[in-house]
């Protein structure tokens, strides 16, 4: 039960739900007008017209809520199938987790209320734009599309075993906790690999990027491969939720082997990029994967 109690206090369940009006909607009629033009003996796919056409500020909103929810599961680790995720309290305030969440979701609602505010002119726009595929019925009054987008999180404490409240003998309480430790460490094991995959995932790519090709020439690659693992870099510290001490090896090692080297130095020099890609391959031997 001490694992699971250190974890509780030393992190939380964050829910983050994210939800947009798509727009889109299945035609059936145009579906089944296209079955029959192609001769079709069962019903081969679906029509799924776009209402608003792609309109901008409807995909403004769209492509924020993704970015946030790739954002999220960048600054998190995972906890259940389809759940709630862990944040470090590291991470939750001195990393701006929580002050960068009610940042987005203040621009969130700033887009929504953009789309909000056009939404009226769209539906006469998308009259025009759709041709015979246009039906009014098919767009709900604005109040019902403001309702569709919401951005909201839940912050709660990681239950242990020690939460049990419940009226039952003390035999059955006890198998109760085992299983929940059972459980709880098996999360908690997959919740690392996760992190471990992050560093190991960014390795094998420095790695396979720094290489010469076949005929001993540079490979082409781009700014990102030191900004996104410095980045990596960075966020290890906050989602070592178990103080892991080889990952932290791995994260110094790594941070180490990128000191004083830019995209320009790594581009140009072949000792430094050979050098760099030499640290990279130490690491990715030292440590089972």
């Amino acid at each position: 039960m001490t694992e699971s109690i250190s974890i509780a206090t030393s992190a939380m369940m964050v829910e983050l739900n994210i939800s947009c009006w798509t727009a889109r909607k299945l035609d059936k009629r145009v579906s089944e007008e296209v079955d029959s033009a192609k001769n079709t003996k069962v019903k081969a796919g679906n029509y799924h017209k776009h209402l608003l056409a792609g309109n901008p500020h409807h995909e403004a909103v769209i492509r924020y809520a993704a970015s946030c929810r790739l954002w999220n599961t960048q600054q998190t680790i995972p906890w259940s199938d389809s759940g709630p995720r862990i944040v470090t309290m590291e991470n939750l305030f001195n990393g701006g987790y929580k002050k960068q969440l009610d940042d987005r979701k203040v621009e969130f609602e700033r887009l929504t209320d953009v789309f909000m505010g056009v939404y009226p002119t769209l539906i006469s726009a998308a009259a025009f734009q759709l041709g015979d595929l246009f039906n009014r019925e098919e767009y709900p009054e604005p109040e019902a599309v403001a309702k569709k987008f919401r951005f909201n999180y839940t912050l709660t404490p990681i239950p242990t075993a020690g939460d049990f409240r419940i009226d039952i003998g003390e035999q059955a309480k006890a198998e109760l906790v085992a299983q929940y430790e059972t459980a709880f460490n098996e999360r908690l094991n997959h919740a690392m690999r996760d992190v471990w995959q992050r560093l190991y995932e960014c390795l094998t790519h420095m790695s396979e990027r720094l290489a010469s090709d076949d005929e001993g020439k540079r490979k082409v690659f781009h700014g990102t491969i030191l900004t996104n693992a410095r980045e990596l870099i960075n966020l290890l510290s906050r989602l070592n939720i178990t103080n892991d001490p080889k990952l932290e090896e791995a994260r110094r090692d790594l941070s180490a082997a990128l000191v004083n080297t830019d995209i320009d130095t790594l581009k140009e020099s072949d000792y430094i990029r050979e050098n760099v890609k030499a640290k990279v391959d130490d690491i990715l031997k030292r440590f089972e994967w």
